[in-house]
C-alpha cells in the first residue's frame, strides 16, 4: 500500500468512537490501526465501563497505547451494575444516544486545548453513535460513519420506515410472529430478491409501536445521511449490487473490507501497533496448538459470538448433535451463553467426545477461521464472523439470533451459496445431519468450493494496490478525512 498520505507537518488527528460492544470495537480498532499506519494521530474512545473492563482483563498497561495512538474514555450514562452492560443492547443504545454528547464534546475540547497532540481533524464513529455528528459539525471537521454490519443488512435498515408505512411492522399482535406471516414476500427493496419477512433484521418483529430498537434504528439511519461519508466492512465483489443501490440514498459509501485482511497486509502483527488488542474476554490461544494436530478441513468450529444467548435445552441439543456427528470440533462457550445461568454441557457429552472435542470460553477467531484444519463453522451469522469465514474459505451452518443476522443468513445460503440454515428450535438430529452434510456431503463440497472462491476475491480486494477495497480506502483518506486539511 501507499506511504503515509501527508507529511508530519500536517499530521491529521482522527478520533475513533466505537459502539461499546465487542463486535463493534474490533472492526473500529482495525480502522484506527490502518489510519495510524497512514500517518494519522489516533485517539480511540471507549466507554469508561469498557475501559476499566479492558484493564481488568488485559492488565493495567493494556491501554497505555503509543505516543501517536492514545486511548480515552467517556461515560456511557448507565448506572453501575453487576452484569455485563454490553448484553443490554436497548438500554445501551438509548443511554449513549442521550448521555454521551456532552462528555464527548468535553473530551474534544480537552484534546484541542492540549499542546502535546495535533488538533482533531476528523471523526470516525459507529453507525449507532451518531451523537458524534453534532460534535464534528461544531468543530467543522469531517464526520465519517462506520456501519459495522453487512451492506445487505444496512440496506434493509434503510427501508425500515417503509415496513411501518406498509403496515408490516409493528405486528398487530403476537399471532403475527408465525411462519405464515414471516413468509410474507418482500420484493420492494432494490437489488434484494427472494426476500421474506423472516429474512429482515429482527427489530421489526415487535408489537410495540414505541419499540426501542425499531425506532432507534430508523433514527440512526436517518442521522447517517448527515455524515461526510459512510464506510462498510465489506468488499465490492461480494455486495456490489446492494452497495450500488445505496448511492442515491446516502453520502458517499466506501466499502473497505475485509478489514482484517487489509490490516494483515499493512501492519506487522508483532509490531507495537499490531500488538494492541481490545478483547473484553481473555483469548485462549491453546486451541491453535490443538488445531495444528488436526488434518485439513477436519474440524467444525462452533462460536455464537459475544451477544447471542440460548436456553440450557438448546445448548444440550447442540452438544449431542455434535457428538452424534462423529466430527472433531472446537466449541467456544462463553460463561454467559445460556440465558440466566452459567453455561454447562452434560458431563456425559464431555466423556463421549474427550478425544475429538475442545472447549474454550473465548478464542482468536480470525486465526481459527484461517487455520487449514477448520472445515466448517457453526455460527450466529454476525457480520464479523460471516466475513471472517468467507475470507478463510470456510462454509457455514447458520443459526441467526438477532439484528441483521437473519439477512446475513439469507445471503450466505442463497446468494453466496456458502451456508446451510438450521432451525431456531434446535434439534440434535438436525444438528447431526447438517454437520455431516457440511463436512462430508455433496452440498458441503460445493459450498466449500464456493467459499474458496470468495476467499480468493476477498484477497484480491485487499492485497493489491488496484484491489477495490485498497482503492476505496485511499479515496476515503484523500477525499474525505484529509479534506479540511487540504482546503
Amino acid at each position: 500500500m501507499a506511504s503515509p498520505a501527508v507529511s508530519s507537518t500536517q499530521k491529521p488527528h482522527v478520533v475513533c468512537v466505537p459502539h461499546p460492544a465487542q463486535g463493534h470495537i474490533n472492526p473500529m480498532l482495525k480502522v484506527a490501526k490502518l489510519l495510524h499506519a497512514r500517518g494519522f494521530h489516533v485517539t480511540f474512545v471507549n466507554t469508561v465501563y469498557n475501559h476499566n473492563r479492558l484493564l481488568r482483563s488485559r492488565g493495567p498497561n493494556a491501554l497505555d497505547g503509543l505516543p501517536s495512538f492514545r486511548f480515552e474514555s467517556i461515560p456511557d450514562g448507565l448506572p453501575e451494575t453487576d452484569g455485563d452492560k454490553t448484553q443490554y443492547i436497548p438500554d445501551l443504545c438509548v443511554s449513549t444516544m442521550t448521555n454521551c454528547l456532552t462528555p464527548f464534546k468535553e473530551l474534544l475540547r480537552r484534546i484541542n486545548t492540549g499542546s502535546d497532540v495535533p488538533p482533531v481533524s476528523c471523526i470516525v464513529s459507529d453507525g449507532v453513535m451518531s451523537f458524534t455528528l453534532d460534535a464534528a459539525e461544531d468543530l467543522g471537521v469531517p464526520a465519517v460513519i462506520f456501519w459495522t454490519l453487512s451492506a445487505c443488512g444496512f440496506l434493509t435498515f434503510l427501508h425500515f420506515d417503509l415496513f411501518i408505512e406498509k403496515g408490516l411492522s409493528p405486528f398487530k399482535d403476537e399471532s403475527y410472529i408465525s411462519k405464515v406471516h414471516l413468509d410474507t414476500i418482500i420484493d420492494w427493496i432494490p437489488s434484494m430478491k427472494n426476500l421474506r419477512l423472516k429474512d429482515i433484521p429482527s427489530f421489526i418483529r415487535t408489537t410495540d409501536p414505541d419499540d426501542i430498537m425499531l425506532n432507534f434504528v430508523i433514527r440512526e439511519v436517518e442521522l447517517s445521511k448527515r455524515a461526510t461519508a459512510i464506510i462498510l466492512n465489506t468488499f465490492d465483489d461480494l455486495e456490489h449490487d446492494v452497495i450500488h443501490s445505496m448511492h442515491s440514498m446516502l453520502p458517499p459509501v466506501y466499502s473497505i473490507g475485509p478489514l482484517h485482511l487489509l490490516v494483515n497486509q499493512e501492519i506487522d502483527e508483532d509490531s507495537e501497533i499490531g500488538r494492541i488488542g481490545l478483547n473484553l474476554w481473555r483469548e485462549e490461544t491453546e486451541c491453535l496448538d490443538w488445531l495444528d494436530t488436526k488434518p485439513q478441513n477436519s474440524v467444525v468450529f462452533v462460536n455464537f459470538g459475544c451477544i447471542t444467548v440460548m436456553s440450557a435445552k438448546q445448548l444440550v441439543e447442540f452438544a449431542w448433535g455434535l457428538a452424534a456427528s462423529g466430527k472433531e470440533f472446537l466449541w467456544v462457550i462463553r460463561p454467559d451463553l445460556v440465558a440466566g445461568e452459567t453455561a454447562a454441557v452434560p458431563q456425559e457429552f464431555l466423556t463421549e467426545t474427550v478425544d475429538r472435542g475442545m472447549l474454550a470460553s473465548w478464542c482468536p477467531q480470525e486465526k481459527v477461521l484461517s487455520h487449514p484444519a477448520t472445515g466448517g463453522f457453526l455460527t450466529h451469522c454476525g457480520w464479523n464472523s460471516t466475513l471472517e469465514s468467507l475470507s478463510g474459505g470456510v462454509p457455514m451452518i447458520c443459526w441467526p439470533f438477532f439484528a441483521e443476522q437473519p439477512t446475513n443468513c439469507k445471503f450466505c445460503c442463497d446468494e453466496w451459496e456458502v451456508g446451510i440454515e438450521i432451525g431456531g428450535f434446535v434439534k440434535r438430529e438436525e444438528v447431526e445431519n447438517v454437520v455431516r452434510e457440511l463436512m462430508d456431503g455433496e452440498k458441503g463440497k460445493k459450498m466449500r468450493e464456493r467459499a474458496e472462491e470468495w476467499r480468493r476475491l476477498a484477497e484480491e480486494a485487499t492485497k493489491h494496490k488496484h484491489g477495490s477495497s485498497v482503492v476505496n480506502f485511499e479515496a476515503l483518506i484523500n477525499k474525505v478525512l484529509l479534506g479540511n486539511l487540504r482546503s
